[in-house]
């Protein structure tokens, strides 16, 4: 028997309230993934307005002169997954901006640097292969990626279907906006960073901002020098993390420009002595913020 009129309205109710736009204005979407990493930008918001769908937090406002949204996505690739989609969803994004911190892989940077990487790609999206005495081998139905193995770790590409796709693309790299990146250059140029947090140690060096090359991202805190040394030979890259490349999955897929601006808290595993991060997590956040902020300043109307 078909519902009445009424009843499959109240039914239909909760979707239909869920697809409402939250904000109508145009802006830009700019996230990290835990609080430390947002201090400083949610303190510089003119105009702040709160808005929360699933508990998560969208502070709408100005920052640097530009229409934002800011939130917390959360430490993961699904919580960075599921937020951005959310965001994207409810609000009217031109783009979104990643603010954070993470652990530098490729030797010639140093705790405090801001990487902007060009590109990312997803380490652990991966086949967990048969151990043979032959060693490590992939299904037999399976086609290797080209890329080298960490013993039994096989990092294959991911399919993604976006609008005006034909089937399914198989991806290893998410690239960030080229136009975007011009402008990350042209920040990098007269942007100072802090080489002393306000509390602790200051480092022996000068921090500097890297635009261009690699990142990759995972489901894993790492701090172990040899999967380090595999990471920065394999995938070419720079610098490692949690969230970025899920991000830049997701927008791709809705073919939304992408860039993520990652300050090194830690060499993932690659330091001489414990984990670097609690000790300088403080002082990469506030250099990733302040090139966002500057980022966001001189973004094009």
């Amino acid at each position: 028997m078909p519902l009445p009129r009424l009843a499959l309205a109240l039914c239909l109710a909760p979707t239909l309230a869920l697809a409402q736009p939250l904000d109508p204005e145009p802006r830009i979407a700019v996230m990290s993934a835990f609080p430390p990493e947002w201090t400083t930008l949610l303190a510089a918001m003119e105009r702040p307005e709160e808005h929360v769908v699933n508990g998560i937090r969208f502070v709408t406002g100005t920052l640097a002169g530009r229409s934002v949204v800011l939130f917390l996505t959360g430490v993961s690739m699904v919580n960075a997954a599921m937020t951005t989609q959310l965001v994207i969803d409810r609000f009217d994004i031109e783009g979104v901006v990643f603010s954070g911190i993470a652990g530098g892989v490729d030797p010639s940077l140093a705790i405090g640097d801001v990487v902007v990487a060009a590109e990312w790609s997803q380490y652990l999206e991966s086949v967990f292969a048969r151990e043979t005495p032959d060693g490590f081998a992939l299904p037999p139905w399976m086609e290797p990626s080209g890329l080298p193995n960490f013993g039994m770790i096989h990092p294959q590409p991911v399919g993604v279907t976006r609008e005006g796709s034909e089937g399914v693309e198989q991806k290893v790299w998410f690239p960030a906006d080229p136009d975007w990146l011009r402008v990350a250059e042209d920040v990098a140029a007269g942007t100072i960073l802090e080489d002393c947090p306000p509390e602790g140690a200051c480092l022996s060096h000068v921090p500097r901002i890297v635009v261009g090359g690699r990142g990759v991202s995972g489901q894993a805190f790492v701090d172990n020098a040899e999967f380090r040394e595999w990471t920065h030979a394999t995938f070419e890259a720079r610098v490692l993390d949690m969230e970025s490349a899920a991000v830049a999955h997701v927008a791709y897929a809705n073919g939304v420009p992408f860039i993520a601006f990652r300050s090194l808290s830690d060499l993932a595993g690659g330091g001489e002595g414990a984990n670097e991060m609690a000790t300088f997590m403080g002082l990469a956040a506030g250099n990733s913020a302040a090139v966002v902020t500057a980022f966001l300043a001189a973004l094009p109307e």
